[in-house]
């Protein structure tokens, strides 16, 4: 397999660690990015595009969205007829990338996180990919974490905000339960390493468990006891509820109208 990535970020390298520490060959992968200094053992990395090359087996698009009509000339002779392009470029759509490389044998949008690098990731997948294209596609996805194929592109600018944002606003949790504990009397860094572990451990047993986030937290909680306390100033009014909606829908919301910038664009 020739991969040739063109960008390799935060979200790029992360899928490139998650890639070579499931045992795909570092010697299948070229990585395009002038600004990155050093790549993996084995990793071929140019700062420009190469020349005279047959288009490759897998392209992927891992630079800002906005440089996408500036990258098309570099990008477009390594995209061919038996090309899978994936592109993890947010807010944009199908028909701005089958527009910018309409040579491309099937084309993939692909919404991962930065666990994917622990092969932890959920993977939102969307594309005209069939047959073994799609299959190549889950393949590729398997090393990463949990893919999932939408039903539409429609639903990509709601799973950006949950599965793409959603580590931030976890994390904010996380710091927020922490700074809670501290206000009330904890040494900050203890309250910290507590609720790290707590969630850690919480996640672990949601993952693994055949009873789901809602029945877990109805079996950790006894009635009148502590926890259920606690459930009570969560759940008044649909209080949680209210604010996550809100969270993804400010997320979601921002998703679309990248989405709008960049067909603009196109």
């Amino acid at each position: 397999m020739r991969f040739l990535q063109f960008g390799c970020g935060n979200m790029g390298g992360a899928m490139l660690a998650g890639w070579l520490a499931g045992g795909l060959a570092a010697g299948d992968f070229t990585v395009v990015d002038p600004f990155l200094q050093a790549a993996p053992d084995g990793v071929r990395l140019l700062a420009e595009a190469p020349d005279g090359e047959a288009p490759a087996d897998v392209v992927m698009l891992g630079f800002k969205p906005q440089q996408l009509p500036d990258a098309v000339a570099a990008v477009g002779p390594h995209v061919g007829p038996g090309t899978l392009l994936l592109s993890i470029l947010a807010g944009v759509d199908m028909a701005t990338l089958r527009k910018a490389f309409p040579q491309a044998g099937a084309i993939v949008r692909v919404m991962p996180n930065l666990s994917a690098a622990l092969g932890k990731s959920p993977i939102a997948l969307v594309g005209d990919a069939t047959g073994e294209a799609r299959a190549q596609t889950d393949r590729l996805m398997a090393p990463l974490g949990k893919a999932e194929w939408l039903s539409g592109e429609d639903q990509m600018d709601l799973v950006t905000a949950l599965a793409g944002s959603g580590p931030a606003f976890v994390y904010r949790v996380i710091d927020t339960l922490a700074q809670g504990a501290a206000n009330l009397g904890l040494p900050r860094e203890q309250a910290d390493r507590l609720a790290l572990a707590m969630v850690e451990g919480a996640a672990l047993l949601a993952a693994q468990s055949p009873y789901g986030p809602g029945e877990l937290a109805r079996r950790v909680a006894s009635p009148g006891g502590t926890t259920q306390k606690g459930l009570d100033v969560l759940d008044a009014d649909e209080r949680l509820l209210r604010l996550m909606e809100d969270t993804l829908r400010a997320a979601r919301d921002r998703s679309a109208e990248m989405t709008e910038m960049a067909r603009a664009a196109g």
